[in-house]
C-alpha cells in the first residue's frame, strides 16, 4: 500500500482529475522482475496536461513522473492515459 501512495504522489505533479494505481503485483509472482521485489501496476489518469499530446508523449509525462520510482519500487507499469475530454467521452 505504501507505494501506490508514492506513486500517487509522483504523479500530482500531473494534477489529475482522476487517478486509479493497481497493485497487480501478485500476477507476477515468480517473474524474473519480481524477484527484486519492485511491484507491477496498473494506472489510469486522466489530466489536462496530456492535451495536444501523442500517447507516446503522455506515457513519458508519465514515465518522467515516476523516474527515481522505476529504479527502486516498479518493476512494470501499464499506463492509460486520457485527456479530460476523452474520459468523459468514455462514460
Amino acid at each position: 500500500m505504501a507505494r501506490i501512495i508514492l506513486i500517487e504522489q509522483a504523479l500530482s505533479q500531473l494534477d489529475p482529475a482522476e487517478l486509479r494505481i493497481r497493485d497487480d503485483s501478485q500476477k507476477h509472482a515468480g517473474h524474473a522482475g519480481a524477484i527484486d521485489g519492485r511491484g507491477h501496476y496498473s494506472v489510469v489518469i486522466v489530466s489536462k496536461h496530456f492535451e495536444g499530446l501523442s500517447l507516446l508523449n503522455r506515457h513519458k509525462l508519465v514515465y518522467q513522473s515516476l523516474a527515481g520510482l522505476m529504479n527502486t519500487d516498479i518493476h512494470a507499469i501499464a499506463i492509460h492515459a486520457k485527456t479530460p475530454f476523452e474520459a468523459a467521452q468514455s462514460k
